[in-house]
């Protein structure tokens, strides 16, 4: 029982850590966008988009490693993938790759 509360909190751990690199580097690169692009793409503005992607960073910092399967810890990952493969290509599109 010992080695499978191990081997399941390394996974839950790697989990975290995998979720909150995703979650970051989508707030980081939310962050390193013009604010003209989100509206020229149709995606609301960079505002919402930052805090919404950084309120996702923010809780998988602090709350996520008790559950990253959890309800805010899920929200946040959704949040965060939406963000990187629906609204960061489309302004990649116009702006160029930076």
């Amino acid at each position: 029982m010992i080695m499978f509360d191990t081997i399941q909190g390394i996974l839950v751990f790697g989990l975290w850590v995998v979720m909150l690199g995703i979650k970051g580097f989508a707030f980081i690169d939310c962050l390193r966008r013009p604010k003209q692009a989100f509206p020229a793409v149709g995606r609301k503005n960079k505002v919402l988009w930052l805090a919404l992607t950084g309120a996702s960073a923010f809780t998988g910092l602090l709350l996520s490693y008790v559950s990253p399967l959890g309800l805010i810890g899920l929200a946040g990952i959704v949040v965060s993938l939406i963000y990187l493969f629906d609204v960061r290509p489309r302004i990649k599109e116009i702006t160029g790759p930076r």
